[in-house]
């Protein structure tokens, strides 16, 4: 067809947030800012549960597990669109916009799957917690996290197939500030049937089957929790719960918001904002949830910093040693 060109030749224009041009410095300044807390964030999380030894549990290897997504994640999206922002240019090859895909997808069902895993962790330790370590065994925990690993691998590998025959027009436009697969559909020239039905066989897999599973797990752990005698324990096991279930509202509370709105006529901007929350937001937000409402996480994370002082100034002072001996020597 006149005008048209195979993927594999063409350009994408990135919408972006706004069109505005004194926006755009606020904009860089903004989400630079939040995707370099959320790495330190995060990367803090994984730092303190491989260095100390009382969080060597099955509940702390997915929480690293998910630190490590969750960077992943915000840096499919967030540096390219700084670098569109500060080079004053929205466009992205065709291969980038694959890559953005299937790399978005992948992370955004491994956030899925191990908030799945973790609220199953919660349902053995709670309603079965005689057998908690036969179950959530170290080899149990692992190929839970690799299975996920391959599943979503490959669903969004098999996606990324089904874009190659999508043909786009010269300078497609983008409403978005990165390539979301269902707003690539939107703008592709040939038909994408086949590709809508995958991409909803893939929403059910990674949101209904998943929520069910946490709502299940929930379901049975507030029954366990209700019959429990000690208010101390109850406290304990409600404490160590909320902050999953906080990260859970926050994580499907955005990723339906950008569903609903992708489903509408003229919602590309809510679509965004949801997205925002989703993808930059969300990550940024789960460890301090889980710092602030979780005392083994805190006191992990203060024996963390007080070690990196301690060597930080057992480092300076031997600077400062040596220094001085170079000093009395050359005198």
């Amino acid at each position: 067809m006149e005008g048209e060109n195979h993927t594999r030749t063409s350009q994408f224009i990135l919408l972006g947030l706004s069109q505005d041009p004194e926006l755009q410095p606020l904009l860089f300044a903004l989400f630079l800012s939040m995707y370099l807390l959320t790495v330190l964030g995060n990367l803090l999380i994984i730092l303190a549960v491989s260095s100390d030894s009382h969080l060597h549990t099955p509940m702390y290897f997915f929480l690293s597990n998910l630190s490590f997504v969750d960077i992943c994640f915000t840096s499919t999206t967030v540096p390219k669109m700084s670098v569109n922002i500060k080079a004053h240019n929205h466009d992205i090859s065709y291969m980038e916009c694959l890559t953005q895909v299937y790399f978005s997808m992948l992370f955004a069902g491994m956030d899925d799957f191990l908030l799945t895993v973790m609220a199953y962790d919660r349902f053995i330790a709670i309603c079965h917690p005689l057998n908690y370590t036969i179950i959530m065994s170290h080899q149990h925990c692992s190929l839970l996290v690799l299975m996920s690993w391959l599943i979503i691998a490959w669903i969004s590998l098999i996606q990324i197939l089904l874009m190659k025959p999508l043909t786009f027009r010269l300078g497609t436009k983008i409403p978005h500030f990165f390539c979301e697969l269902a707003q690539v559909l939107k703008v592709a020239s040939s038909d994408t049937l086949i590709n809508n039905v995958i991409l909803l066989v893939a929403t059910a897999l990674f949101c209904v089957f998943p929520m069910t599973g946490i709502l299940f797990s929930y379901s049975q752990v507030i029954s366990s929790l209700i019959r429990m005698s000690s208010s101390t324990s109850r406290y304990k096991a409600f404490s160590t719960c909320g902050a999953h279930l906080c990260v859970v509202s926050l994580f499907y509370g955005t990723a339906l918001g950008v569903y609903l709105s992708s489903s509408g006529t003229h919602s590309s901007q809510t679509s965004i904002i949801a997205s925002v929350m989703y993808t930059v937001v969300t990550p940024m937000l789960n460890p301090f949830i889980y710092s602030l409402r979780n005392k083994d996480v805190k006191g992990a994370l203060g024996r963390l910093l007080s070690t990196t002082v301690s060597c930080l100034s057992w480092s300076t002072d031997l600077r400062r040693k040596q220094t001085l001996w170079f000093l009395r020597q050359a005198l």
